[in-house]
């Protein structure tokens, strides 16, 4: 079951993952939780997505702040995870910037790969919108867009379109002036351009030329629009990291945002100890492996030594940024949004289940246990642990039935607890906060039972199937718990691992025996 408490009323990107934490498919939404809701309440969908919705076994997601970032975010993340079930374009194509080429007489252009000399300006996901960008900066500043200087003046010259490099209108450092200035415009420094057209909007309307004056105000607009950097794709030549993180007592959520050629390609998260040096600490394990960017941006500064270890990985100078204001600071401010909603939508989760259960503590540490087999053969039980309210897959065990003949649940599960909790006393390891059975009341008590005789005081509970009632120990119904409520959902979301990874077990070994 994929839990779509923790997703936000927010713009972004969701990416669902198969048993196996491959990225099946991609997506962007307006609302995350909206439309992620609606793969799983709506019944009339497709064989295509029907598929995807059976295959699906976990979501992650990005928030962004607008959903055009959330589409460019999409494309990026299509071609670099190529999710199966999203659309296969023959052409893979990005979407369009606008090119000035290097040349004598350097050319506008629309082009969709950012790449080769020149200078790239975008990329614009509305065609509208780049089309009309490129006809009021070519118009203004009159850029020839000819592959090749013709002998002779053409319609563009006469209609005043072009300043005519071709036949000598203009000297070659006049038209340099024209492409410097609208490098200009295209790269968000459009305030005089601006400023006269929306003079002479004024003066069409005060003549009543109001068509014209119509047209005008939608050409300003659009080069208003070019203020509005793309915090997500935009046009750089080097590579950033982004890193922010919260401090909660005793633990650093830490998130990194990965940015090549100007495009966020991903994410990675962490939770680990806090200490005084924990920056310090994470930076140098994490970059002892993974090749540093040229630009790392932080929300405080580093020591001396620190930014000449990163360069020494490097190669190269590596440039440590704090900002204040302006783009970075909104990246990073993004990067901080993901931790708030990736971290703590599941402290709230484990709030709601210590609240809803009366435990004396947070269940910082949940381990599950689900009995898997068919018609009574290849017998297997599965653990599973969530630590901080996410799966901890290192920390899984799955168990071979050895003490148990047929079919008898509730004899499988006190041999899988008693094998589980007699090892952990025995080495002194640490025990979780919380155990939970999958099953009813029986099943309760055979795990209950073997923890009695183990001298084990761990609070547990069962949740059985149907209408996901829970139990508790000495309480003859079920709790007061809807199964729509956030702390039944959580439990549900780890039983249903715990059965994904049971049933996955018990098909490997009925597999290995049919092939023996």
């Amino acid at each position: 079951m994929i839990s779509l408490d923790l997703l936000p009323h927010l713009p972004g990107c969701y990416l669902f993952l198969d048993s196996s934490g491959a990225v099946i498919y991609v997506g962007k939404a307006r609302d995350l939780r909206k439309r992620v809701a609606n793969y799983f309440q709506k019944q009339d969908h497709g064989p295509r997505t029907q598929a995807l919705v059976l295959a699906a076994s976990g979501l992650d997601f990005i928030v962004t702040n607008t959903e055009v970032e959330a589409l460019l975010l999409e494309n990026t993340l299509i071609k670099k995870h190529l999710p199966r079930y999203n659309i296969k374009l023959k052409d893979s194509s990005r979407y369009a910037c606008i090119h000035l080429t290097e040349e004598k007489f350097p050319r506008i252009r629309i082009s969709r790969k950012a790449s080769g000399k020149g200078r790239f300006f975008g990329p614009f996901v509305s065609a509208r919108e780049r089309t009309m960008v490129y006809q009021i900066v070519r118009k203004t500043f009159g850029l020839r867009t000819c592959k090749r200087l013709p002998r002779r003046e053409c319609l563009r010259y006469h209609l005043g379109h072009c300043s005519g490099p071709c036949i000598g209108k203009i000297s070659g450092a006049d038209y340099q002036k024209r492409v410097d200035r609208a490098a200009s415009a295209l790269g968000g420094k459009a305030g005089e351009l601006i400023c006269a057209m929306k003079q002479e909007m004024a003066e069409l309307a005060s003549r009543q030329e109001f068509e014209r004056a119509i047209e005008l105000r939608d050409e300003v607009a659009a080069l208003e629009h070019l203020h509005e950097r793309q915090k997500v794709e935009h046009s750089r030549k080097f590579d950033q990291d982004i890193l922010s993180y919260i401090v909660e007592g005793s633990s650093v959520y830490l998130m990194l945002f990965k940015v090549y050629r100007g495009t966020l390609e991903g994410k990675e998260d962490f939770v680990f100890a806090s200490s005084d040096s924990f920056l310090e600490e994470f930076l140098v394990q994490y970059y002892s492996e993974n090749e540093p960017p040229l630009e790392l941006i932080l929300s405080e500064p580093l020591d001396e030594p620190m930014v000449d270890f990163l360069a020494r990985k490097k190669g190269k100078t590596v440039r440590v940024t704090v900002p204040k204001h302006g783009e970075k600071k909104e990246l990073l401010d993004l990067a901080r949004k993901n931790v708030e909603i990736g971290f703590f939508g599941e402290q709230k989760k484990m709030e709601a289940l210590q609240e809803a259960l009366r435990l004396p503590g947070m269940p910082e540490v949940i381990e599950c246990f689900d009995i898997s087999h068919l018609a009574g053969t290849a017998t297997v039980g599965s653990m599973v642990q969530f630590r901080g309210g996410r799966p901890d897959k290192s920390n899984y065990r799955k168990f071979r039935i050895k003490s148990v003949e047929g079919v008898d649940d509730f004899a499988s599960i006190a041999e899988v607890v008693r094998r589980r909790y007699s090892r952990l006393k025995d080495e002194m390891q640490e025990l979780p906060d919380l155990i939970v059975i999958d099953g009813g009341a029986g099943q309760l008590s055979s795990a209950l039972g073997e923890l009695q005789k183990l001298r084990i005081r761990i609070p547990v509970i069962s949740i059985a199937k149907g209408e996901e009632d829970i139990y508790v120990p000495g309480r003859d119904g079920p709790l007061s718990i809807k199964k729509n409520e956030k702390a039944s959902l959580f439990i549900q979301e780890i039983r249903d691992e715990a059965h994904r990874f049971a049933i996955t077990y018990n098909r490997l070994l009925r597999k290995k025996s049919m092939t023996n």
